[in-house]
């Protein structure tokens, strides 16, 4: 049986990822920074997969303890691992030193022990932050010099920093990069960024609806594409775009919540201006600053050749995740 090491394992998608390799018949060994979670995370992913293969390991991406022990035995890894928050931290390096210095730890951990590939999750937001409005594939990337919040930048050098290693690993590496994701958790109440965005626009908190438009994809479809990514022969050495093609746009999603009966849901739409001068007082409106007011279409084409992957409708997930949150309809 292969063995594949999942890092952040209690993570919103690494969850469903591990999930699927369970099914796939692979053992997992998913790294978790307190082994307090354990139990937790087994009975959550034990919902959907049978956990007799899946065991754990404590290791921070922070430090080089632990690492080649994790590494020692496994055929593949899925570093899913970063944080991501939509707020700003007072000092961007609390995203970027464990994004960027993680992904390097893990890469070359791997390639010590010997890993075939590793996939590493991205983001869309490495293609287009600072770039404005345009259609965006592999070879594009996101301007780090421009004021795009400290997210996308984190994401954006922790993948540069992985292809700078790759040129000189044994080590495969394949990099996915998943729109802003929307789905059900896997093991109870969706927790991140998007499930913060969900619950606050079907609880009210939201004063309306901003021009923000960003490509998406079904959590389910970045599991999927993950495992293919880590399969298919011809995947090694590309960025593959995991997202539907075209954006959709957030007064989309309000108007899909609101047809699914959360009443509290806003109809206004929010000036982009106002939201920028509210950007100086609110840390909810600074977020979504660098996000509005453009449009990025991605070219998903090698994702579909390479892999034979394709992104679902979203709307169904969304209404699964709203559930989730708030039971029943408000």
């Amino acid at each position: 049986m292969q063995s594949v090491v999942v890092t952040g394992v209690g993570g919103y998608i690494a969850k469903h990822v591990a999930a699927e390799l369970l099914a796939s018949g692979y053992s997992v060994v998913g790294t978790v920074r307190s082994l307090k979670r354990a139990d937790e995370i087994r009975r959550a992913i034990g919902l959907t997969s049978d956990t007799s293969q899946l065991t754990f390991a404590e290791v921070d991406l922070l430090t080089d303890a632990g690492w080649s022990e994790v590494m020692d035995g496994a055929d593949y890894v899925m570093h899913i691992a970063s944080p991501f928050t939509l707020n700003e931290p007072r000092d961007e390096n609390e995203l970027i030193a464990p994004a960027v210095e993680g992904t390097q730890r893990v890469l070359r951990a791997a390639d010590a022990a010997g890993v075939k590939r590793v996939v590493v999750t991205s983001s869309v937001l490495t293609l287009f932050m600072g770039r404005g409005s345009g259609r965006f594939g592999p070879e594009s990337w996101s301007d780090v010099n421009a004021k795009i919040g400290s997210y996308p930048k984190s994401k954006t050098l922790a993948e540069q920093a992985a292809w700078r290693l790759a040129d000189d690993m044994s080590t495969e590496v394949v990099t996915v990069l998943p729109g802003y994701v929307i789905g059900p958790a896997i093991g109870g109440r969706p927790e991140g960024a998007s499930a913060e965005t969900i619950s606050d626009m079907i609880n009210g908190k939201l004063p309306g609806i901003p021009d923000l438009q960003i490509p998406m994809v079904d959590v389910r479809d970045v599991s999927s594409l993950h495992v293919a990514a880590m399969e298919a022969p011809g995947a090694a050495g590309h960025r593959l775009i995991g997202s539907q093609e075209q954006p959709t746009a957030m007064r989309s999603l309000a108007k899909t919540l609101k047809e699914a009966g959360y009443s509290k849901v806003p109809d206004r739409k929010l000036p982009t201006p106002l939201v920028k001068v509210l950007g100086a007082f609110s840390k909810d409106a600074r977020s979504m600053v660098p996000y509005i007011g453009f449009q990025a279409s991605v070219d998903v084409r090698l994702a579909q050749d390479v892999c034979n992957w394709s992104a679902g409708a979203i709307e169904p997930g969304l209404i699964e995740m709203s559930q989730q949150i708030a039971q029943p309809p408000c």
